[in-house]
């Protein structure tokens, strides 16, 4: 393999932010038209205080887990499960949108996931992070190239979508990318304090109930949950709230920016994080994640990205305010 791209990521994700490439997103409007946009896929969280946070031992201190705080946001709507690749097509399709991943003219893709012919052109990865490799015409279309396609892939999440897609594809629907304190709330499932959506243990009754990384990372994936990649949006079973995948299968982007400082989160009313930042927060992990090496499937943990970065594991879910739905 070829030049590396020097990048300080973990596993979780790759970033655009010291590539060279100098090329800007393409600004397209975007009319808001939430018709188009089935709203029978939104589930009613209700509003409620919450303990948001952790102190686990397994938690990473320095991604800003903890401290454990009350957190008080109102009721809203959010989608049932992540935006898939058939609602992203209609979005294209409507407003002629060119996503980032597009505009770069490549984007981040896993390299166990690259079809041969594809893997024999890459020739630059993220140092530290090999696994990544920068794959030319990889976009939310083609996750793993040219030589790839989403046809048998309609009902999985979009993936290789920047923030700023997931903003223009909310924008068009009526709706918004939800806060990190939303976005934790919701993903609890009215459970306090567990470790998952489902409770404390990973695999309860010894079975798989979310898509994450089996085997030796970042070699070998034994496939025990059945998918080496993306899942269904609409995999496992759901949480409380009737939420499908808020740990593992991809990351999902959140509107506010990141910070690991406690003083700059918001608060504890309806927190928006920092005003300004460089980074956007993601939340839930991806189908990377392994206990060896990046737990963030945990519904505490977080990591974040540049708004202009795409990979192959990061896409987002819409929701909308209590008094907006219709």
């Amino acid at each position: 393999m070829g030049a590396m791209i020097m990048v300080k990521r973990s596993c979780c994700s790759a970033s655009r932010l010291q590539t060279n490439n100098s090329k800007q997103s393409k600004v397209i409007e975007i009319t808001t038209t939430a018709k188009k946009v089935e709203r029978d896929k939104m589930t009613f969280i209700p509003g409620g205080t919450f303990k948001m946070g952790t102190e686990d031992r397994d938690g990473f201190p320095a991604d800003g887990e903890g401290p454990i705080r009350d957190v008080t946001v109102d009721a809203f709507y959010m989608d049932t499960y992540a935006v898939t690749n058939a609602e992203f097509r209609t979005f294209i399709k409507d407003t002629g949108y060119v996503t980032d991943a597009e505009t770069f003219g490549w984007s981040f893709v896993f390299h166990l996931l690259l079809p041969e012919k594809t893997a024999r052109l890459v020739n630059q990865a993220v140092a530290g992070t090999p696994w990544w490799v920068v794959v030319e015409g990889a976009a939310w279309n083609h996750p793993e190239g040219p030589d790839s396609s989403i046809e048998e892939r309609m009902d999985h999440p979009v993936v290789h979508v920047s923030w700023n897609d997931a903003a223009a594809y909310c924008k068009w629907a009526g709706k918004r990318l939800p806060t990190e304190a939303e976005w934790e709330y919701a993903a609890r499932g009215g459970l306090e304090q567990k470790r998952f959506p489902w409770g404390d243990e990973l695999m309860p009754d010894g079975k798989h109930v979310c898509n994450i990384w089996q085997g030796d990372f970042p070699k070998m994936n034994t496939v025990e949950d059945g998918y080496l990649g993306t899942a269904p949006a609409k995999s496992f079973r759901p949480n409380g709230y009737g939420l499908y995948n808020t740990a593992g299968n991809v990351w999902e982007w959140c509107m506010d920016w990141f910070t690991n400082r406690p003083d700059q989160k918001g608060g504890h009313d309806n927190p928006k994080g920092p005003k300004l930042g460089l980074s956007r927060v993601i939340r839930g992990g991806s189908y990377l994640c392994h206990d060896s090496y990046c737990n963030r499937y945990r519904v505490a943990a977080r990591s974040s990205n540049t708004p202009d970065s795409s990979t192959g594991n990061t896409g987002f879910r819409c929701v909308t305010d209590k008094d907006t739905y219709c």
